[in-house]
């Protein structure tokens, strides 16, 4: 049985990626750091709409400590896949940001999924082959203003990617990260609605990703066929920015 770990399953693009991997046969590990009700209804859902597949809800903070961790890792069921889709950001100058969310910043996007990666490794090259993918975002590649520890996060996933891609690809683990654009999602709707439609209009497709958009590129990553393809990072931005 194909199993998938998916953090950050009850954001917006983690739901989208859930349903698609549901979709595809996978049995998933849905988890969540605080809406535990979520998860379990996502799942709950899932279990009554594919009966041959498992869907478990789980949950962990992503500022937990080291020894936390490794627990979790321990008690999970095997797996073929890890997708890391959780994230945070806060609109703010470099020089009103509070420090210590600038540490939660970098913890949440960057630290602890370098952490997980590192102890989840032994457990995914016993299989035939297994695939981990990072959520990065376009800006990444071309930072933004008012977001740039959050930009930092995201562009240290992708050279993380690129050099741990090196280390495991003889195992047949692939690690490549999908880099949104801007996307229909709670975290964007923050930004309002006049400026959304500024951002749209400089879309060259036209609108902004929905949660399939991203989810599709996550599937085909995942996919038995896709092993030549590591240490890699995919734009869907729309042709936005990048």
């Amino acid at each position: 049985m194909q199993r998938a770990l998916v953090f950050g399953a009850t954001g917006g693009i983690g739901q989208a990626i859930c349903v698609e991997l549901a979709n595809a046969g996978w049995s998933l590990y849905i988890h969540c750091s605080q809406n535990w009700r979520k998860a379990y209804s996502l799942a709950q859902g899932m279990s009554q709409k594919y009966p041959q597949q498992d869907f478990i809800p789980i949950k962990l903070d992503f500022l937990a400590e080291n020894n936390d961790l490794k627990e979790f890792v321990s008690n999970l069921l095997p797996v073929n896949a890890v997708v890391f889709a959780q994230g945070i950001t806060d609109y703010n100058f470099v020089s009103s940001q509070d420090t210590a969310k600038i540490d939660e910043i970098m913890r949440i996007n960057l630290i602890t999924p370098i952490k997980l990666t590192g102890l989840f490794e032994p457990h995914l090259i016993k299989n035939d082959y297994s695939r981990i993918v990072y959520l990065g975002s376009v800006y990444g590649g071309s930072g933004s203003a008012m977001e740039a520890a959050y930009s930092s996060s995201k562009s240290g996933l992708e050279g993380f990617a690129q050099a741990y891609a090196r280390e495991v690809a003889s195992a047949n683990l692939t690690v490549n990260v999908v880099a949104p654009g801007a996307v229909n999602t709670a975290m964007n709707s923050v930004l309002g609605p006049e400026t959304m439609e500024e951002v749209k209009g400089e879309i060259p497709v036209g609108r902004l990703a929905e949660g399939k958009d991203i989810s599709y590129w996550v599937k085909t990553l995942l996919d038995v066929q896709s092993g030549y393809l590591t240490g890699q990072t995919i734009y869907v931005s729309g042709g936005w920015l990048i």
